[in-house]
């Protein structure tokens, strides 16, 4: 197993996993080719941010839940294991929530967005 595949299952193997008790009844639909598209670009753009904000101390994206309306945090690997997933499989993995996160160690996609063009944009004027 890689770093790409995600973290590790703490319950792998686990005859008591608390994951066994959460029915998986519908299977995913499949992705269509756009939206297939729509996840490999998503994909190759996270790679982008990843290597423009990894080195100043970013550690990932946050996403506004669109159950809950809270933020979550997602480490760049965790985040790549889910496009990877939902390429895959269509549909992410269930993880658990970041444990107290830095806050300021992420940002929104839109901002990992903006910051990424302006950083490639400068260093194009060089």
């Amino acid at each position: 197993m890689s770093l790409e595949d995600g973290p590790l299952d703490p319950f792998l193997g686990d005859p008591d996993d608390p994951a066994a008790l959460l029915e998986d009844t519908d299977p995913a639909e499949p992705l269509s080719d756009g939206e297939r598209a729509d996840v490999a670009a998503d994909l190759a753009e996270l790679e982008q941010f990843r290597s423009t904000l990894g080195p100043v101390g970013v550690d990932g994206i946050t996403v506004e839940c669109g159950d809950c309306g809270e933020q979550h945090f997602f480490g760049w690997d965790l985040m790549a294991a889910n496009l990877r997933a939902l390429l895959g499989e269509g549909r992410t993995h269930v993880h658990e929530p970041a444990y107290s996160p830095d806050r300021d160690a992420y940002v929104t996609w839109d901002y990992a967005r903006g910051y990424t063009d302006a950083v490639n944009t400068l260093s194009k004027r060089r």
